[in-house]
């Protein structure tokens, strides 16, 4: 009998140190995708009924079940579940009869509590709301309207009604009205809302208006940069914002929590993650106007944050920060975000402490979704032999000179080798489904891969470079075509070359982005040629890109040719540009900088260049 003990406890040990030693990660692994198939399993049983519990009806539940909770706390004011319900029924009420079931309502809005009350009001009347970024200029707002069908805009400053100034009349003319969260109106034709809400009932407008039968259909439209250009209006259905609220709720957050957002709402992360999550929890979001290093400690100290959302960006800005006895006197974690560099994520634990940083890989408007439960170093994502049978993802072989998937003799992509570098591709099938955005069917045609590893099959092109390693780890390594991410944004390059080519002096300007060393993404540089009757003007070309394109979108360096390289196909060829990057040493072109003090582009010396890399020169 003891001898037997013996065997099975020997046995049960070995086994043990096998799994330790050949699969270190799987109890962690099984937890996590326990989590992620319970909450699937949910998601299915609303598919499969005909009422469909959104986010909004969550939150609804919520503020019924903890009225008197904080929900949001902005500004150190405490505004409750109840009260933003209540807020939110004004909002309703007010434009119970100018809108339906089915309208697309577009909100031009900064972080604020009503950016809520009035999302989750439209979304009530069961109306469709388009988030627009405010950093965004007269054309491409115009666009934005049009491509997702807004007939009413609502802004909550007056100030923002300057960057509709050239499009007012061409946005009245299309029949759209526009209303301002203010006591009067701004101006001529625009509607003054709050006055309105003070008068209107706080009662709840009919469910049924709200009521939803297919997961599948539109609640937002939350607009992307992409190659096309001009903004593109992603589709994000019921499901996506579910399984987006779900977030924080698989990395092990409860109720108990309070999280801290400072990223704009008009971007998925912070309201389809971080509102929706929260409401998912029943938890407290302590939400900022705009991001600020020197006060995020101070922030999360006063209200007791335990967890934080982030892009790479911010945690570097809070890294350069000067250094504080109190660093670690806080209550913080866990961070939840993406982009995080290895080196600032080694920073950021040394300075801050052991804060658990759980990256989550995915784009607004992708199928595919990765999270670094795990919390490894550099790593976006896990897989594992479980996951990929739930979510169908490759990796496939690049070609970074032609700019496109490479293809065997048969006419199909190869898969990359363990390790190597390949473009991620993710299945478009009834589990992953890939929604498009609104607008053109072209638009969405052109980030779908047809005939990828069998003649008929789809996959979604998520236009990243990737990596898998021996232990199933997902790495980013960067991003391809005509899009890069800076300052935390998406840089469309066809759009800002079309910018550029409205200044007169220039004939010809081909975008793209350099590395800076030790800064996250990439920056902004145009190779331009210059008309041959014209000369280069530093301080005209600094004055268009300031008033027509966003600060991330800025180039930061010009570079003057005499002809720009195209490929065979008569694509401009970046390639060689991005790998000369911008030092006067090595190029014999004029070289320019944007240069914010002298309000113009400047000539890049050498002396110019060293400032920039040492950091001494903040760009």
């Amino acid at each position: 009998m003891l001898s037997w003990v013996a065997a099975l406890l020997t046995g049960i040990l070995s086994a043990h140190l096998a799994q330790r030693l050949c699969l270190p990660h799987f109890w962690k692994d099984a937890l996590f995708l326990m989590r992620v198939i319970r909450y699937g399993a949910r998601l299915e049983i609303y598919r499969r009924s005909s009422r469909v519990v959104t986010v909004v009806d969550r939150f609804v539940q919520q503020a019924q079940r903890i009225p008197d909770k904080a929900f949001l706390i902005y500004e150190g004011v405490a505004y409750t579940y109840g009260e933003l319900e209540e807020r939110s029924n004004r909002v309703a009420r007010v434009f119970g009869d100018a809108v339906k079931e089915g309208d697309t309502v577009a909100l031009l809005m900064s972080n604020e509590p009503d950016f809520l009350s009035v999302w989750f009001g439209f979304c009530k009347l069961g109306c469709a709301v388009a988030f627009l970024n405010t950093n965004i200029r007269s054309r491409s707002l115009l666009h934005c309207f049009r491509c997702c069908g807004a007939e009413l805009l609502l802004l909550n400053s007056p100030h923002l009604l300057e960057t509709l100034e050239d499009i007012l009349p061409s946005l009245q003319e299309d029949g759209i009205t526009v209303w301002c969260m203010t006591q009067e109106s701004p101006r001529p034709g625009v509607h003054s809302l709050l006055d309105q809400m003070e008068e209107a009932s706080q009662e709840p407008v009919a469910a049924e208006r709200r009521s939803v039968r297919c997961l599948r259909s539109p609640t937002l439209y939350i607009f992307t940069s992409g190659t096309t250009g001009l903004p593109k209006a992603a589709v994000i259905t019921h499901l996506q914002a579910l399984k987006a609220a779900g977030g924080f709720w698989v990395y092990g957050a409860t109720g108990s929590d309070v999280i801290y957002t400072p990223l704009p709402l008009y971007h998925s992360a912070a309201s389809l993650v971080g509102i929706g999550g929260t409401i998912e929890l029943g938890a407290t979001c302590v939400l900022k106007k705009k991001f600020s290093a020197s006060q995020f400690w101070h922030d999360c100290r006063k209200h007791n944050v335990t967890i934080f959302q982030y892009i790479g960006e911010m945690c570097r800005y809070l890294c350069n920060q000067p250094m504080a006895e109190n660093e670690k006197d806080h209550r913080v974690l866990m961070g939840v975000g993406n982009g995080l560099r290895q080196d600032v994520w080694r920073e950021f634990h040394r300075r801050f402490g052991d804060i658990r940083m759980c990256e989550i890989y995915g784009s607004t408007e992708g199928n595919l979704c990765f999270m670094n439960h795990i919390g490894k170093i550099g790593a976006v994502g896990r897989s594992n032999f479980f996951y990929k049978l739930i979510f169908k993802y490759d990796l496939v072989k690049y070609d970074l000179v032609r700019e496109e998937p490479m293809r065997d003799h048969s006419g199909f992509c190869q898969h990359v080798q363990k390790g190597e570098t390949g473009l991620l591709l993710s299945k478009i099938c009834s589990q992953s489904p890939f929604f498009g955005y609104a607008g053109s069917k072209q638009l969405t045609e052109k980030k779908i891969l047809r005939d990828v590893f069998v003649t008929g099959d789809a996959y979604f092109n998520t236009g990243d470079l990737m990596a898998e390693d021996e232990d199933d780890f997902i790495c980013f390594r960067d991003r391809v075509g005509d899009t890069f991410r800076w300052k935390g944004e998406n840089v469309a390059t066809t759009e800002v070359t079309e910018i550029l080519g409205l200044v007169d002096f220039i004939q010809e300007a081909n975008v793209y982005g350099v590395q800076v060393p030790g800064i996250e993404g990439r920056a902004g540089m145009a190779a331009v040629i210059v008309r041959p009757e014209c000369t280069f003007d530093g301080k005209k070309l600094f004055s268009h890109v300031l008033r027509e394109l966003p600060s991330y979108a800025r180039p930061l360096f010009i570079r003057l040719q005499e002809s720009l390289e195209m490929t065979s196909t008569f694509k401009q060829q970046k390639f060689a540009l991005v790998e000369s990057g911008f030092d006067p040493c090595s190029i014999s072109q004029p070289l320019f900088f944007l240069d914010c003090s002298e309000k113009s582009y400047v000539p890049l010396t050498s002396s110019v260049y060293d400032s920039i890399v040492s950091g001494q020169r903040k760009v």
